[in-house]
């Protein structure tokens, strides 16, 4: 029975259905053929949902795209330019950079090309770089986002397994910079072979006054750090306060938020929310169904089966999470996956914070992975060059974000290490 579910799921997605409606399409059918009581779909979707951690999710995609809209991008950009812009490759090294400060804003990966690249990939382009490079660097540097806390997947992987918000924050510093900089060192590297431009070098006063610009929207991240990690006050709690501040930011210091486009920024936060909450509920009543044909029993089975080392069970879950990240996006593959396979990396001593990055890497290492990678989508169309062209220009930036998270598996310390010395 549960392979009709998953091949009804199968097909929903081929036939390009959203992942929520193609979770839902599954469910009842299932429910349909077993002749369960429909009002379970009501129920499972409320349970699902009825948690307290998670109204900080919009409470976070509002205060980011109130930063957005608010100048936040362009302020970022043009500050990492000021710090990078005089290095061979300078503005691609900036938009690495933007995204790195960008993370602390968005959380997301997707968002993160779509705002970073709407503005890099045409400077990029006009200025003489490669397309195909321009959209690769933009695709690839916007999964560093979600590994730099604060990150909305980190918030559903913690509500997923009641794992410590402030430890996954903590935990994802550390790799996410490993990524960031490994990044950077290739950029570098393809840009000096390719001789693409590089500006002057900016004064000190210049740089000054880029962090002056830039400061108040990095001290919003460092707010919503210092408040959850020093027990200031909840996840939930912070994406209030972010709310406040980045309206006040935006609407005073910035000057580019009104009453006018507060409505719009508003609507648009609500519309992502809902659509992030009905596929939460509809992911909690597919995972009951997947409990209940004891699927997560057959999978521990047959991969414990196949061997009990730990580094085996990690090398098969990362293949499986990259497999299946590069066509489903990363929020929906947590809620389905994550809590069965945190299972079986319990089962042979993996930490279950060192998994949940582990975890996170590997979905964001999918978005960027031919030919599927939903970012490497958002980046082409952007940029109005063929997918094919983009992967290819990609595969020197995937080789390293798969270095990376083979860093990460085998040396646990990489992602421990904050939250051991701070937490405990």
């Amino acid at each position: 029975m549960i392979w009709t579910v998953i091949i009804i799921f199968a097909v929903c997605l081929i036939l390009r259905f959203p992942i929520a409606f193609s979770l839902g399409i599954s469910c009842l059918a299932y429910l349909l053929i077993k002749g369960i009581p429909l009002i379970l779909v009501p129920m499972k979707m409320y349970s699902g949902i009825d948690v307290f951690v998670l109204l900080s999710i919009p409470g976070f995609i509002l205060a980011g795209n109130l930063m957005n809209q608010g100048g936040l991008t362009a302020k970022i950009i043009a500050f990492c330019n000021h710090l990078l812009g005089h290095i061979r490759g300078g503005l691609a090294l900036a938009n690495i950079g933007a995204s790195m400060l960008f993370a602390g804003i968005s959380g997301t990966a997707v968002s993160d090309t779509a705002s970073i690249g709407a503005v890099m990939i045409p400077a990029m382009k006009k200025e003489g770089y490669d397309t195909d490079f321009s959209c690769a660097v933009t695709a690839s540097s916007s999964t560093v986002g979600p590994i730099i806390p604060p990150s909305v997947p980190m918030i559903i992987a913690a509500t997923l397994s009641g794992l410590s918000v402030g430890k996954l924050f903590l935990a994802g510093a550390l790799p996410g910079l490993l990524l960031g900089v490994g990044l950077m060192i290739i950029t570098y590297y393809i840009s000096a072979k390719r001789k693409y431009p590089k500006h002057p070098k900016s004064s000190f006063k210049q740089i000054l006054v880029g962090f002056k610009d830039t400061f108040w929207s990095l001290l919003m991240t460092f707010i919503i750090l210092f408040g959850i990690i020093g027990g200031v006050f909840t996840p939930t709690e912070a994406s209030i306060v972010a709310v406040i501040y980045a309206l006040l930011i935006g609407a005073f210091v910035y000057k580019k938020i009104s009453f006018k486009n507060l409505a719009v920024i508003t609507l648009d936060s609500m519309k992502t929310s809902a659509s992030l909450m009905v596929l939460i509920g509809f992911a909690n009543l597919f995972g009951w169904i997947l409990i209940t044909e004891q699927l997560p029993q057959i999978i521990s089975t047959e991969i414990l089966g196949f061997s009990t080392n730990k580094y085996v069970v990690l090398l098969v879950i990362n293949l499986l999470l990259i497999f299946i990240g590069t066509f489903m996006e990363t929020i929906a593959a947590l809620l389905i996956l994550f809590p069965i396979l945190l299972k079986l990396a319990i089962a042979v001593d993996v930490d279950p914070i060192h998994f949940a990055i582990i975890a996170l890497l590997n979905l964001m290492i999918g978005l960027t992975t031919p030919p599927l990678g939903i970012c490497l989508f958002v980046s082409s169309s952007i940029g109005k060059v063929s997918i094919s062209k983009v992967s290819k220009a990609s595969l020197p930036f995937l080789a390293v974000s798969i270095l990376v998270l083979v860093l990460v598996t085998l040396f646990p310390s990489i992602s421990l290490l904050l939250p051991n010395l701070i937490l405990e």
